[in-house]
């Protein structure tokens, strides 16, 4: 069975185990802690990131954007088409645009903020980093956010999903940013109210229930969070 290392607050392990979810792929998930020294995650990647996905036969990939273009050229193609990237090369080109756009920008400017400060300094060792939260990183967070959520209702009132007509990578790493955030509280759904109606479709979904039944011990969820009409 193919292995993937993961972290359950990790968003980029959760956009990987979205994929894999749509794609009905079952894979065993190696849980991890990228800011400790692991053997074992730095000899499948030497630079000790998450996630990495290791399939049945060895083959390895690193990075999300990585293994989303491995999972789709493996998997979404076996039945002759590509799931979860347009047919159209165009259209194809814009999924991606946006698949950076969350993964790179809105983590970058709002998820990582919130994840360090709020999860992972709690797991954490001082010399590892962790400590109290820094209250400038997440009031960044907080203001950031919310163009964020702006700009995924925009493209939600124009288009079926975030990157066009069927469900793409754009939708999964948008959602897989925001369940993160979500789970914390923290993102103001009241400012948009067509991103909290894209997002209660796409939470709907079978590859979604595995994420939203995770728990860190500790840190309850928002009351909101699992609830599929909130």
């Amino acid at each position: 069975m193919p292995l993937l290392y993961h972290h359950p607050f990790s968003a980029a392990s959760r956009f990987v185990r979205l994929i894999l979810g749509e794609y009905d792929e079952e894979v065993e998930l190696v849980e991890t802690m990228p800011w400790k020294r692991d053997e074992k995650l730095l000899l499948v990647n030497p630079a000790g990131t998450l996630p990495v996905f290791v399939d049945h036969d060895g083959v390895t990939a690193s990075g999300a954007l990585v293994i989303a273009e491995y999972l789709a050229e493996t998997r979404g193609a076996r039945m002759g088409e590509v799931k979860l990237l347009p047919e159209n090369v165009g259209d194809r080109a814009e999924a991606r645009r946006l698949l950076h756009w969350f993964a790179v920008k809105m983590h970058g400017e709002v998820t990582d903020y919130l994840a360090t400060e709020k999860i992972f300094k709690r797991l954490m060792t001082i010399a590892e980093g962790g400590g109290s939260p820094n209250a400038a990183a997440i009031r960044a967070a907080r203001a950031n956010i919310r163009y964020h959520l702006q700009y995924i209702g925009w493209l939600a009132a124009r288009r079926n999903w975030l990157g066009g007509r069927g469900l793409s990578f754009a939708d999964l790493a948008a959602a897989a940013e925001l369940s993160v955030v979500d789970y914390l509280g923290e993102v103001p759904w009241e400012a948009d109210e067509t991103a909290k109606a894209w997002y209660a479709r796409i939470k709907s979904r079978p590859s979604f229930r595995p994420i939203l039944a995770e728990t860190m011990r500790g840190l309850p969820a928002a009351t909101h969070y699992a609830d599929l009409d909130f």
